[in-house]
């Protein structure tokens, strides 16, 4: 394949980079800055409705980065020197890349299951107002929690494992 024109492959590592911040940086406020400050000053059902108005406008944005991660990446893959083949273990790089492809994997797992399962658990709970059981609340409020903070670890090592293939 012939190498493209250097702006085009600035481009390519600009969107690709800007995917990772507005994806990771989300995880990393709402982990680290919204649900510590929601917990500590909003009721549980409050806490709920706020998280659920938050991943409202933030899952679009998620999964668009995951999208743009993806062709981004595979463009990049595409060009890269170091590409010696689908599930190449041949070297640093391709052991790292296939680190990172498998961990984001599992994270499109995860975030798919809190898109498709985990939000609307809460909105149908939400919906029964004075009829909502604080058990069930408290239990999808605890699964959010586990699966934001796994897509936030998910996040560290992905980072990690492309930090490996650079420098290889």
């Amino acid at each position: 394949m012939t190498t493209p024109p250097t702006w085009i492959m600035a481009l390519i590592y600009w969107l690709h980079m800007l995917a990772t911040v507005a994806w990771i940086g989300s995880l990393a406020a709402i982990n680290l800055l919204v649900l510590p400050a929601s917990q500590r000053t909003l009721k549980l059902v409050d806490q709920l409705s706020f998280i659920a108005a938050l991943q409202k406008r933030l899952e679009p944005l998620a999964w668009f980065s995951m999208g743009l991660l993806l062709v981004t990446g595979l463009f990049q893959l595409s060009t890269s020197p170091h590409y010696d083949g689908f599930l190449s273990l041949s070297t640093q790089w391709s052991l790292s890349i296939l680190i990172k492809h498998s961990l984001a994997a599992i994270m499109a797992v995860v975030s798919a299951i809190q898109t498709w399962e985990v939000l609307p658990a809460i909105h149908r709970t939400l919906m029964k107002k004075e009829n909502a059981d604080a058990g069930e609340l408290a239990k999808l409020q605890r699964r959010e929690l586990i699966l934001l903070r796994v897509n936030l670890i998910l996040s560290a090592l992905i980072l990690g494992a492309t930090a490996f293939a650079r420098t290889s």
